[in-house]
């Protein structure tokens, strides 16, 4: 296998595999390819311990690193899953969520390893994307939201 000629490398502190385990297991062409062990002692491990985890989030090429307690995440970074219906929409949020992840507003929400995802139907994006009043009524809407609800966008939608 080739590797990607861009991957996003996201910092974990001890837990990169068990993240990319979950997220393989929770999305569509997801998986994880590779665990690799620290050669040596570093200044948050030891020789032996999970280093890196390369893996694929729906399809986008990842590293877990474990490199320690030193960054923390933010919503400055998300993955943002299309969703394609209520049903989808409420599985991944409810996977996140319940996994001892954390709700948040407008479609925002937190994996327990402080991850940021935004899980977005398509309605929400085509309603946005409609401009004018269409998309003014969806994003009021939105704005109410924790977990995005479909009918309730499309309603606002048709006014």
């Amino acid at each position: 296998m080739a590797t990607a000629k861009n991957t996003i490398c996201i910092w974990f502190d001890k837990e990169a595999e068990a993240a990319a385990r979950f997220y393989a297991d929770t999305f569509p062409d997801s998986s994880v390819e590779a665990v690799h062990r620290a050669p040596g002692d570093y200044p948050s491990g030891q020789a032996g311990d999970v280093l890196t985890v390369q893996f694929t989030v729906a399809g986008i090429p990842c590293l877990g690193l474990n490199g320690g307690p030193a960054f923390k995440h933010t919503e400055a970074f998300s993955f943002q899953i299309a969703t394609d219906d209520q049903e989808e929409t409420d599985r991944y949020w409810h996977a996140i969520v319940g996994n001892g992840g954390q709700a948040s507003e407008c479609g925002w929400c937190k994996d327990r390893w402080g991850i940021s995802w935004q899980i977005t139907p398509r309605a929400l994006t085509d309603a946005l994307a409609a401009g004018g009043p269409e998309a003014k009524r969806a994003f009021a809407a939105m704005m109410t939201m924790s977990k995005i609800d479909v009918a309730a966008i499309e309603a606002a939608r048709r006014g």
